[in-house]
């Protein structure tokens, strides 16, 4: 039987993610690392990654480097093999610049942070997704947890998708440290959620999503606070004509949490 290889040309449009990034020892789990190579191995090949990731919170919206510079290693108490990880991706510049451009139109402020390097919610899929780090990569930050204000976000930077740039949202669908289970036991509030969740984004009821922590259940549970769903929305917004596509492509959960991961598109 002859195998037929993924098309990876850049198509007219790519597709945007939200993914859920995990922990640096994601690398040593049995199955996540296989899921997310499985899903960029379907992918048409990125010109450029735009990373959001839950770790970075600036207002107003900053770019990071657009050299090759450190990894940010943004967690404390791991062993050190976990602080020797790489991921000398190149800089993006080019991307910055047309970042610049869209936002600048509708007069949203940015700033450059050129010394901050991609963070753990950022190079730890990568690592998984893109190994050869050869993609450029551009992080910019969370200006605001609002979902309204980064569902809009999305929206304007919607256009990079037909220049072949891979727009990536990342966060954990469920985020409460006081529920991580070594065991893998899943809490309830967890698991209603995720179902939650799952139903509103097959729905495609963008409304009850962006009112999460009031309509859904044990929402402020699932996320005492709310950083790492924030990146769904600016994943919505760069996907907001088509919903309708939208798909899981990972779920299950992962120390008790949630990690339910979309592709639109």
């Amino acid at each position: 039987m002859t195998t037929v290889a993924p098309d990876r040309t850049t198509p007219d449009r790519m597709p945007v993610l939200y993914l859920s990034h995990g922990a640096p020892p994601l690398a040593d789990d049995p199955i996540w690392p296989g899921e997310l190579a499985a899903w960029s191995a379907g992918l048409p090949r990125p010109t450029a990654i735009l990373m959001v990731s839950a770790h970075w919170e600036e207002a107003p919206l900053a770019l990071g480097a657009t050299s090759t510079v450190p990894l940010v290693y943004d967690f404390w108490g791991f062993p050190e093999h976990y602080y020797r990880v790489a991921y000398p991706a190149p800089g993006a510049p080019e991307l910055a610049e047309e970042v610049r451009k869209l936002l600048r139109a509708p007069g949203t402020p940015v700033q450059d942070i050129p010394d901050r390097g991609l963070d753990h919610g950022a190079y730890v899929p990568l690592v998984e997704m893109f190994p050869g780090a050869d993609i450029p990569v551009l992080q910019v930050s969370l200006p605001t947890l609002d979902p309204q204000r980064l569902m809009e976000l999305g929206r304007r930077l919607a256009p990079l998708r037909d220049q072949g740039v891979l727009i990536v949202g990342s966060g954990f669908f469920t985020h409460n440290l006081r529920a991580i289970s070594p065991d893998g036991r899943v809490p309830g509030v967890m698991a209603e959620f995720d179902d939650w969740g799952r139903r509103a984004l097959e729905a495609g009821d963008v409304d009850a999503l962006l009112d999460f922590e009031r309509k859904a259940p044990a929402g402020r549970l699932a996320h005492p606070r709310t950083e790492h769903f924030a990146p769904l929305f600016v994943t919505l917004g760069a996907g907001a004509d088509e919903l309708a596509s939208q798909r899981a492509v990972i779920d299950g959960f992962w120390m008790g949490l949630a990690k339910r991961s979309i592709q639109i598109g």
